[in-house]
């Protein structure tokens, strides 16, 4: 017997605002940390209500993609609801379970990227050691942390596994934001940069278990940092 067709229904205005708005944000259309634009503004420009817009900004406040601050407007706080729940999820853990998530995904990344780097990759991570230097001779730490940041990215992207790097990619901006805050002192900045040498010698030579060593090492070094551990003698 035939059975019979359910009817279709077609999404409500808001929803599909609700689409394009999501997919405007991923895209980078409206970055992290810019303000959108007033309500007004953006019913002339998508052409609908007051009340349809309001149904569709506060689900994606719901969704952690945007924030309300009062007197002040509405901010993009997460590009995609993955990473909106991670940044939440880590936020909330335990840093040792933090620390211990991303040694398990750097490890393996350094490991891959001594193996399938590409000479272009390879140039990249150099130069993003050159400017990880530079920004801790100018002793600003903000701007060292980016780079640390774009660095880790690199040696992800270097491992050639493109399921690893989204998943890093997502990761990535919650490991961070529950790490770090804490001035480096001068013998733990010099290790680790010293560590991230070690790191791009090993891929350069693609030395996998040297790389994997030393992504290890790293993570080791900003768990001690970050709980006022000395130094361990195989770091120094």
């Amino acid at each position: 017997m035939k059975r019979i067709s359910a009817p279709r229904r077609a999404a409500s205005l808001s929803a599909q605002l609700v689409d394009s708005l999501r997919a405007h944000i991923e895209a980078g259309g409206w970055p992290v940390g810019t303000r959108i634009p007033p309500e007004q503004v953006l019913m002339e420009e998508l052409g609908v209500g007051r009340s349809t817009l309001r149904e569709a900004i506060g689900a994606l406040v719901h969704l952690g993609l945007l924030e309300p601050r009062a007197g002040d407007g509405t901010y993009v706080c997460s590009s995609s609801e993955l990473q909106s729940v991670m940044v939440r999820r880590a936020s909330s853990a335990q840093r040792d379970k933090v620390l211990e998530l991303r040694t398990v995904l750097e490890e393996y990344a350094s490991g891959a990227a001594a193996l399938r780097r590409s000479e272009a990759q390879l140039r990249q991570l150099r130069e993003l050691l050159a400017d990880a230097d530079a920004a801790s001779a100018g002793e600003d730490t903000a701007a060292a942390t980016g780079v640390d940041a774009l660095f880790h990215r690199a040696v992800v992207r270097a491992s050639g596994n493109d399921l690893l790097v989204e998943v890093y990619d997502y990761l990535g901006t919650a490991l961070t934001s529950s790490l770090g805050g804490l001035p480096w002192d001068a013998a733990h900045a010099e290790d680790h940069a010293r560590l991230h040498r070690r790191l791009v010698d090993a891929i350069e030579v693609r030395d996998a278990g040297g790389a994997r060593e030393a992504a290890a090492a790293i993570v080791r070094l900003t768990r001690d940092h970050e709980t006022g551990t000395p130094r361990a003698e195989e770091e120094r």
